[in-house]
């Protein structure tokens, strides 16, 4: 296959390891842990590796003699950068124990072991791998293990393969699942392990113990590479409002991240309009006011960033869109043979008079969007939502009216982008090529271990990778119950923005001044060859959280 200049070099380089996993381990076990939140439901239903401890992995002179040992991995979910290092970090480890050990993969996800689709990765295959991007090596997929028939098919192929433990590279849902199947495996007695390792791109991932999830570093460098690139643009022609969404459905890390990173001139921030209830007309005012607020200034341009997810954090927006979905699922019939210039009109009539005032001010586009294309359950599409372009219109109305009343001079001419698909299967920056790497490199050891039900972590990583805390974080210690399809579910708890937190709070303290300034900032594209502080910097959300010193 044909090779660019950077993958042929970027093939060469060598991944740092915490000095901990570099020669023979020993585990040490902290205190026994509970779940997050739940504790007696997580309890009965995880009852194996329910309170099993933290575990840490130290130097030690000692060297165990270790069997060659079978290994099946799965990658689940969206992709992220680095998923590839995560299983060069497994093979590299079981191979260091044993030569003799043999990693297998499932192709396209989960439903590789359920189906029976697999194949051995040898050391030629994931030398063609090594700290590329992508999940291509065996595809990814989206079947969620939750039936006894799925658990039964997939141990028939790995008693045939002799696999004796497995892991699931992941995000929340996916470690779930990961933690699911490990019970099933020990309450039956199937000598199995099952290990998890935290990825998503989305940064919703994490704890105490999980500082990040991997893909997350890569993802908004790719990202905030794109936007100072467009607000270098944007300061060059000054004549347009860029409207910028970023993926991230249920939290807003990416878009906090890239605003440390960039510095736009305003980054909304979901958690915070639930918070404050905000409404629509209230997110529009204040975009509004910024634009007017520079314009006064001679500044007819600037750059907003808008999460993904938005739409459902607006507590308004969330009570039309129940009221519509329970409405349309209704009537259906009568709704569809309603003339197509007649429905908006039907739409308002049949409303609350709260919510059909909120319907009425939105633009005829989104509001057809919202009536029009349902999922198969019925509810609204919301990720379809073209937020940025609906927050950009509202916004030029608005302009448009303190216009007429003398309260604004400028002009207003907006450009529209979505950068989401982009950023998830980039070459991993350094710090995600080392953590992935050590991240699968930990889950080897906690193989030969013996652990099951634990998810591999990698702490300390705002320090030299030398540093780093490698070891394994029981999954039912982040669990908590959740309604999920209308069922009390066991999952991952969910880590949103939190506007108490470090990153947050230095956003606040200076966003005023961005709002007003043009304060840009440039990253340039990822560098993976140079000085230290150029190529091997965390997010500024971990340098925030996690401050060194």
């Amino acid at each position: 296959m044909a090779k660019s200049a950077l993958q042929t070099a970027r093939a060469a380089y060598r991944p740092k390891l915490p000095k901990a996993l570099k020669g023979a381990v020993k585990a040490v076990e902290g205190e026994a842990t509970q779940s997050v939140a739940n504790q007696e439901e997580i309890k009965k239903l995880f009852p194996n590796p329910y309170g099993m401890p933290v575990v840490t992995f130290e130097p030690t002179a000692e060297t165990a003699c270790c069997g060659p040992v079978n290994v099946g991995v799965i990658l689940s979910g969206g992709q992220a950068p680095g998923g590839h290092n995560v299983i060069s970090g497994i093979f590299d480890g079981i191979k260091n124990l044993n030569p003799a050990s043999r990693l297998y993969g499932f192709i396209l996800g989960p439903g590789g072991l359920v189906d029976h689709h697999y194949m051995e990765l040898t050391a030629d295959i994931i030398d063609e791998y090594r700290n590329t991007g992508g999940f291509d090596i065996i595809g990814s997929g989206r079947t969620k293990l939750e039936k006894e028939e799925q658990f039964e098919k997939g141990y028939e192929i790995l008693k045939e393969l002799g696999i004796k433990a497995l892991v699931i590279i992941g995000g929340d849902d996916s470690n779930t699942n990961a933690c699911v199947l490990a019970e099933y495996f020990a309450a039956k007695k199937y000598g199995i392990q099952v290990i998890g390792c935290p990825k998503t791109i989305d940064g919703d991932l994490k704890n105490e113990m999980i500082e990040t999830s991997f893909g997350f570093d890569t993802a908004c460098k790719t990202y905030s590479e794109v936007i100072g690139n467009i607000e270098r643009d944007c300061n060059s022609a000054r004549k347009y409002w860029h409207f910028i969404k970023l993926m991230g459905r249920s939290a807003s890390h990416i878009a906090l991240e890239c605003a440390l990173q960039v510095q736009p001139n305003i980054c909304i921030v979901s958690e915070e309009v639930e918070a404050k209830e905000m409404s629509l007309d209230d997110v529009v005012e204040t975009i509004a006011k910024a634009v007017a607020a520079r314009a006064a200034r001679g500044d007819n341009f600037g750059t907003v960033l808008v999460p993904e997810g938005l739409i459902e954090f607006i507590p308004a927006m969330k009570c039309l869109i129940a009221e519509l979905n329970d409405f349309l699922a209704a009537n259906a019939e009568e709704f569809a043979a309603v003339a197509p210039d007649k429905q908006r009109g039907y739409i308002i009539g049949q409303l609350t008079p709260a919510n059909a005032a909120i319907y009425e001010s939105l633009p005829e586009g989104v509001a057809r969007q919202l009536t029009l294309d349902r999922d198969p359950h019925g509810n609204v599409q919301v990720s379809l939502i073209e937020t940025e372009k609906l927050l950009s219109e509202m916004v030029g109305k608005k302009l448009a009216a303190w216009k007429a009343e003398g309260k604004y001079a400028g002009k207003f001419s907006a450009q529209h982008h979505f950068f989401g698909y982009e950023g998830r299967c980039a070459a991993p920056s350094n710090f995600d090529a080392d953590y992935c790497y050590s991240l699968g490199y930990t889950a080897s050891r906690l193989i030969a271990n013996g652990n099951t039900g634990y998810m591999s972590s990698v702490r300390n990583t705002t320090a030299p990778a030398d540093e780093w805390i490698a070891g394994g974080v029981p999954i039912t210690m982040m669990m908590n119950m959740e309604r999920r399809h209308g069922e009390m579910k066991p999952v991952i708890q969910k880590a949103l923005v939190k506007l108490d937190g470090a990153p947050f709070k230095a956003y606040a303290a200076v966003r005023d001044r961005w709002a007003l300034e043009t304060a840009y900032v440039y990253p340039g594209p990822i560098q993976y060859f140079g000085p230290t502080e150029v190529c091997d910097q965390p997010t500024k959300t971990l340098q925030l959280e996690h401050p060194r010193g």
